[in-house]
């Protein structure tokens, strides 16, 4: 028990820091609280698939991935792995720590996110990979503007802005047309109008951290910290709890539920395109066959 009460965080002396401005001891006891709920929301939707309604785990798989990789990434960026220094862009001589597995997080993790949102609103797969392609080119800029120590980095944050921008309005203008056809409204509203408000939240959090390096790379991680866990841990629970009411025939959700190996039963949503075949017309009297 005495070792247990005597453990304490030694990654920053295991994997010493880098640049003027690093990440500190509480820094680091922050981002293992946040990669500890990232694994908690895991095995919450690891356990919650095996009761999947209608057998259907499409978003289980989905927020799996998101939360997998978001935990690795935390330990990652905990353990003071993952990282580079940059000269700061205020001018001096200090080098900053940047954590590139924050970006690699977000440019993987997301991608789930965006396909999950877009079965919901039921768009097409284009509308899908344009969304998808959108927030690659969105984190790749603000990725390639941290790297950069001249002011030259705020071209790449406008890149990503546009880039945002346009996401954004593919989300909630092109996707809440088709979510009214499927009776959704309110759900699809609300899932995507979160994670416009958050987003927008985070093109403020980069200006202040990697962008502008007005804070401490420990304040920029508790900021991203609580976004990233409103972001990805928070939509996974809130889809899960709120498909508990919708229709998966009308949304066309037949992922997972029958396999690739026919089974016996109904299935409705393989019957609802076959077409009877017409009965032949009958002969008339006398005719030749």
């Amino acid at each position: 028990m005495s070792v247990l009460l005597q453990r304490s965080n030694q990654a920053l002396k295991i994997n010493p820091p880098v640049g003027d401005h690093h990440l500190s001891v509480a820094g680091s006891d922050w981002l293992w609280a946040v990669c500890a709920l990232y694994l908690f929301a895991l095995l919450l939707v690891v356990g919650h698939s095996y009761v999947a309604r209608s057998g259907e785990k499409i978003f289980h798989y989905l927020f799996t991935i998101s939360l997998f990789v978001g935990g690795v990434a935390y330990f990652t960026m905990a353990s003071d792995l993952g990282n580079t220094p940059i000269r700061a862009s205020d001018g001096d001589d200090a080098t900053r720590q940047i954590f590139y597995a924050k970006y690699i997080n977000w440019f993987v993790g997301w991608t789930p996110i965006l396909i999950a949102v877009g079965l919901i609103s039921g768009v097409s797969w284009a509308t899908i990979i344009y969304n998808i392609g959108l927030s690659w080119i969105w984190i790749a800029s603000w990725l390639s503007g941290a790297l950069v120590s001249t002011h030259y980095k705020w071209g790449f944050y406008a890149f990503g802005l546009f880039a945002y921008f346009l996401l954004v309005s593919s989300i909630i203008y092109t996707g809440s047309i088709t979510a009214r056809r499927l009776e959704i409204k309110s759900s699809y509203f609300l899932l995507s109008f979160w994670l416009a408000f958050i987003w927008m939240l985070y093109a403020i959090a980069y200006g202040l951290d990697d962008g502008g390096n007005e804070i401490s790379v420990t304040s920029g991680f508790i900021f991203f910290g609580i976004l990233d866990v409103l972001n990805v841990p928070v939509i996974a629970c809130t889809v899960l709890f709120l498909s508990r009411k919708w229709d998966y025939r009308s949304l066309n959700l037949y992922f997972t539920q029958y396999g690739r190996v026919a089974q016996g039963g109904e299935f409705p949503a393989r019957e609802k395109g076959v077409v009877e075949p017409a009965a032949a017309p009958a002969a008339a009297p006398g005719a030749t066959v």
